[in-house]
């Protein structure tokens, strides 16, 4: 693996021992001034940009950064607590913004989070943001059209799926596709931070308003400004954020923490989970208020179980990436082992195909996958309650398999509302979205 770069644009040798402490594995390259920062970036090729300074003084900087293919993160460490320098900078591209004095904890995580971006972020955008989503099934090309239809105005949108099912990728196709694409797309994962520290984080703060509230602190509706919000799991919001995330979408203003005045923003909201939001509202943990707020247009992104025809080729997109990064010598499957895993169940989704190419990368010494390289997860029937499948009562006994099960209960709806979708939709108990793929899924018209 190649030694990862970062070129340190700051007159501060503090600045420098800090970045070199916070990754010591990394190549550092330091420099004083932007001009010469900008003169040593193309012989250097960095993985990481990391400069000090406020909008004016890196203005140089972040044009070049904006016009150059392929351009690596951009981390900013500016001088003065100030949020609209934060927001101009966020906005200009880059992919944080931090204040001194900086934490060499705080640093550490920037840093990281910036690198594994840039390890993941793909050669150049595609001219279609959506074509990084591989599918050959009806139900997921169809969600990918609903997708870019709502794109194109400024809905708010709620994407459901279980998890591993590519609901970020559909969030940053969106945004891509949208009007605001010039803009941020900011993500912000509600359940991987903790609830005291989630209201903060999503409006910001001010000097005091907490005990350890000493700077003036943006908050990721004020970086989003002028693009798109995305907040994943937002079933795990806690009830204050809620009630102050539906403020905030009836009325386009935030109260930051410890500030008295109210502040309007100009951002799209796009909101995903894999949970039942209707079971948390029912229980009493999730407000119905708030839900009718973010599900304007929903996408329900189907698990892999119900797209076999998409396990080939997005197998085969891993493939091709494993070997650009690190020369994969496999270049196919048989159609045995293809078959195995079109019986696998795939409770991780896409995400559990992504780990299993992990897996025959470096396990399987051949060209081509054979059932044998398989991993025994994906060979063995999937279980319920620690019972096999095959030691629970089959429904298969009334002649029926799944599919032909469905496809009637839709061909019933649908005969009974005499072609109406929105009334087929209400007997069956799901949205018309989800009904929609469904009948693309079996060709009813």
């Amino acid at each position: 693996m190649n030694l990862q770069t970062i070129l340190l644009i700051s007159k501060d040798s503090g600045l420098r021992q800090l970045v070199q402490a916070a990754s010591p594995e990394t190549k550092l390259h330091s420099t004083d001034s932007v001009s010469e920062g900008l003169a040593l970036w193309p012989e250097i090729s960095p993985t990481l940009v990391l400069g000090e300074g406020n909008p004016r003084t890196l203005s140089p900087l972040l044009e070049y950064a904006g016009r150059t293919p392929e351009s690596p993160p951009l981390l900013v460490i500016g001088e003065r607590h100030s949020v609209k320098d934060a927001v101009e900078i966020m906005r200009a591209g880059a992919v944080d913004y931090l204040t001194k004095p900086v934490l060499l904890e705080d640093l550490q995580v920037a840093i990281t989070q910036a690198l594994r971006r840039s390890r993941s972020a793909p050669s150049s955008l595609p001219h279609d943001p959506f074509a990084s989503i591989i599918s050959l099934s009806p139900q997921m090309n169809l969600m990918k059209q609903l997708a870019q239809e709502v794109a194109l105005t400024d809905a708010t949108v709620l994407i459901t799926g279980e998890s591993g099912t590519g609901k970020e990728l559909f969030a940053e196709a969106i945004h891509h596709y949208s009007p605001r694409a010039h803009g941020p797309l900011i993500p912000l994962n509600c359940a991987g931070i903790p609830e005291n520290l989630l209201e903060a984080e999503l409006f910001g703060y001010e000097p005091g308003a907490f005990t350890d509230a000493k700077r003036t602190k943006p908050g990721r509706f004020q970086i989003a400004e002028g693009g798109t919000l995305f907040l994943d799991e937002i079933g795990e919001m806690s009830p204050t954020a809620q009630a102050k995330l539906l403020r905030v979408l009836e009325n386009h203003t935030i109260d930051p923490l410890g500030d008295t005045r109210s502040r309007k923003v100009d951002i799209r909201v796009i909101a995903a989970t894999n949970e039942d939001l209707l079971a948390h509202i029912k229980a009493g943990r999730f407000r119905l208020d708030l839900y009718y707020r973010l599900n304007v247009y929903q996408l329900r992104i189907p698990p892999l179980r119900e797209r076999l025809e998409d396990i080939e080729p997005i197998l085969l997109i891993f493939l091709e990436r494993a070997k650009q990064e690190r020369g994969c010598r496999i270049r196919a499957i048989a159609p045995a082992a293809l078959a195995v895993l079109q019986h696998h169940d795939w409770p991780g989704n896409v995400r559990e195909l992504h780990n299993v190419v992990e897996w025959l990368t470096i396990t399987c010494k051949a060209e081509m996958i054979q059932p044998a390289h398989l991993p025994a997860s994906v060979k063995t029937a999937p279980t319920t309650n620690g019972l096999s499948q095959s030691s629970k009562p089959s429904l298969l006994a009334f002649g029926l398999s799944f599919q032909d099960m469905e496809k009637r209960m839709l061909e019933e709806a649908l005969r009974k509302s005499s072609g109406n979708v929105s009334e087929a939709s209400r007997l069956l108990k799901m949205t018309r979205n989800t009904l929609r793929y469904r009948m693309a899924k079996y060709h009813l018209q």
